[in-house]
């Protein structure tokens, strides 16, 4: 029995250290202690922690009981327990030898009630009485009988804090018991009888079990309610969700750009879209550029096409705009003149040997410089490469130059322009830069650009029947029936009828045991008194006769086709 779940009134009571109106005796066992209660000037109750405790415990309970073990003197009343404040008695159980009547006191809706129940309990003999509560439902077992069972107004249990307990009396004057008590208990728990009667079985739920059951599905039903409001409202909402269209967005360099959205990107001459989540981009269209005789075609800062700019000539030599020279002087060609400027050319860390002019500069460099580090611009399918004087763009593998201009490349298709090494049995497929080649059903892969037939019969990757036989094909295989089932080779069905006969030929109808398909039977017997089964077709019957049918033995499977 947990501790916590009750409270054993004589040892919280230290009734041993009384001295006025108690005193210790023998028991009816000697498992605890017994006091015998007879002067009437005796204030036995409860400390204030006691008190406290017990107003914890009986606090919105519905289920307890109280329980004791007692000798009361023959023709006297008194009070056994008593739970109060003031005039107010909340729990009181009360004897009298008078009346011979157990009484039962308590409050309900803050108005006194008593319930009476007729036993004589003051007969000088020991006596176990142990009273139940469950919500409105009371129990009174007395000696573990079960005398009384009543249905009540629920007593309240929710003590104010000056209640107290007293024992073997109703307050400092009246009830006063005469006899002997032992075990005076208070448990909370449902059936606390069981703890003085341990043999009473427990068979059917307590009213407070029934209540709270009751409760606990009353409250399902609220919660059960509830989830259904709220699954039908996600219903509906899944269902306009599956009416609207899910727009997917496109996130470049922190900005994000709803579905078709288009934007120019400025620093890669670009043109690029949002198409549902992915990003597509294209090289911005130049148009071609008919210059004058007298001009160029010149990237200028800040523009990804080509303009026209006057070109300069100088000693034979065609300079296009802001290309420069070095005569006595440097000079750059601008707007088709010739402009001398002042350019401060840096320390090398070089011997003079290994000094290089660059072209159309006015400043050496060293040897092995790169020129592509110097801001060179090449496209993003294009790459920079360094030569002795110069640098140039040169499109990656599988590009190709737009408009003759090496900065800017395009994928070359490699499929539509036949420039690819896939043999027979594959599928060119282009890809940025390069392209790949991919096997036709029925072939598997030997290398990156050729294909072999695979037999499907001997890799187990059919379809066939274990009932058929596998033929591989070109580009797939084919399923036969083994003889004696018939079907499309997928499904083989056997079960049909053999039948011997020393006729040369002769027509019977057949009846297929699993699908119950009839058949006409045409038979060329190939030896009359063998075993050998007779080689015959089968041929779908329009009409014939059910008791010729029935004479053919229904025995062990034949050879044959089905047309």
């Amino acid at each position: 029995m947990d501790p916590n779940l009750q409270i054993d009134i004589i040892s919280e009571l230290s009734l041993v250290n009384m001295t006025i109106g108690v005193t210790q005796v023998s028991g009816l066992h000697n498992a605890s202690k017994a006091f015998l209660f007879q002067a009437v000037d005796r204030e036995i109750h409860a400390s204030p922690r006691t008190s406290e405790k017990l107003i914890q415990l009986l606090r919105n309970k519905s289920e307890f009981t109280f329980l004791a073990t007692l000798q009361q003197q023959v023709s006297t009343s008194g009070v056994i327990l008593s739970i109060r404040e003031l005039e107010q008695s909340y729990f009181e159980l009360e004897s009298s030898g008078l009346r011979d009547e157990i009484r039962y006191h308590y409050r309900f809706n803050g108005k006194s009630r008593t319930e009476v129940f007729p036993y004589r309990l003051a007969d000088g003999q020991w006596h176990k009485i142990a009273l139940s509560l469950s919500a409105s439902h009371l129990l009174l077992h007395v000696d573990c009988n079960r005398i009384y069972e009543r249905v009540i107004d629920p007593p309240e249990t929710n003590l104010t804090p000056r209640s107290n307990l007293w024992l073997g009396q109703r307050n400092r004057k009246h009830g006063f018991f005469k006899g002997i008590i032992q075990d005076a208990k208070v448990i909370f728990m449902p059936n606390g009888y069981i703890t003085q009667c341990p043999n009473l079985n427990r068979t059917c739920p307590t009213c407070s079990d029934f209540l709270s059951l009751v409760q606990g599905i009353m409250d399902l039903q609220e919660l059960l309610a509830k989830m259904t409001a709220k699954l039908n409202y996600a219903e509906m909402r899944l269902s306009q969700l599956e009416n609207c269209h899910c727009e997917k967005t496109c996130q470049v360099n922190g900005v994000i750009y709803r579905d078709k959205d288009s934007w120019v990107e400025d620093d890669h001459c670009r043109n690029c879209t949002c198409k549902s989540g992915i990003v597509e981009c294209r090289r911005m269209a130049c148009p071609p550029l008919n210059c004058s005789p007298d001009g160029l075609p010149v990237h200028v800062t800040g523009q990804c096409c080509k303009v026209c700019k006057c070109k300069c000539i100088y000693g034979g030599k065609v300079l296009a705009e802001g290309q420069r020279i070095l005569t006595k002087t440097c000079k750059e060609c601008r707007n088709g003149i010739l402009v001398k400027v002042t350019e401060t050319c840096p320390l090398l860390n070089c011997s003079e040997k290994d000094y290089i002019l660059p072209e159309n500069q006015c400043c050496n460099v060293c040897k092995g410089h790169n020129f592509c580090a110097q801001g060179h611009r090449c496209g993003e399918n294009s790459e920079c490469k360094n030569w002795n004087t110069r640098a140039t763009c040169e499109c990656k593998s599988g590009y190709i130059s737009v408009q003759g201009d090496s900065a800017y490349c395009e994928d070359i298709d490699e499929c539509a322009a036949k420039m690819h090494y896939c043999h027979a049995n594959t599928v060119c497929v282009n890809l940025p830069g390069s392209y790949r080649c991919d096997c036709v059903p029925g072939y598997i892969r030997v290398d990156d650009f050729s294909c072999t037939e695979r037999d499907e019969c001997d890799s187990g990757e059919h379809s066939c029947d274990e009932n058929a036989i596998c033929t591989n094909t070109v580009r797939g295989h084919s399923c036969t029936c083994k003889p004696g089932y018939v079907g499309n080779g997928t499904i083989c069905r056997g079960g049909f009828v053999k039948y011997w006969k020393q006729h040369h030929q002769f027509n019977k109808e057949l009846v297929d045991q699993t699908s119950q398909r009839r058949y006409c039977l045409q038979c060329n017997v190939l030896e009359q008194n063998t075993n050998r089964i007779p080689e015959f077709t089968m041929q779908m019957l329009v009409s014939c006769a059910m008791t010729e049918a029935r004479k053919l033995p229904a025995v062990a499977i034949a050879t044959g086709n089905i047309m």
